[in-house]
């Protein structure tokens, strides 16, 4: 059975992530046998409000991905323009998002 193109595209991501790490932020597989959800985390960057801040989530990726983007939730909790806090469940709603994207960018970009 041949790994759907999401699959791939993600495993490639992770692959890159893992070898040319992104200053401040790591990612990882919260199941080994799941592409499509990852647990990430994000230290505050100097000179912000969440400077020294060490901020956990799961983004949980659509199988149509790079076509529609991931859902992100926070673990840790934080306060941010964007987070949906009618529930407090840390789940991020971005208002603008741009799902489809040029073919050499990443979900990190």
């Amino acid at each position: 059975m041949t790994e759907p193109q999401s699959a791939l595209l993600l495993r490639r991501q992770l692959a890159e992530l893992n070898k040319n790490p992104v200053e401040g932020f790591s990612a990882g597989l919260i199941d080994d046998n799941d592409l499509y959800r990852w647990e990430v985390l994000i230290i505050g960057p100097p000179d912000t409000l969440y400077e020294g801040g060490v901020f956990k989530a799961h983004l949980t990726f659509p199988r149509d991905y790079p076509l529609r983007p991931p859902k992100m939730k926070f673990i840790t909790e934080i306060w941010h323009p964007n987070e949906w806090r009618e529930d407090r469940n840390g789940e991020f709603k971005r208002k603008v998002a741009r799902c489809v994207r040029k073919s050499q960018e990443t979900a990190f970009e």
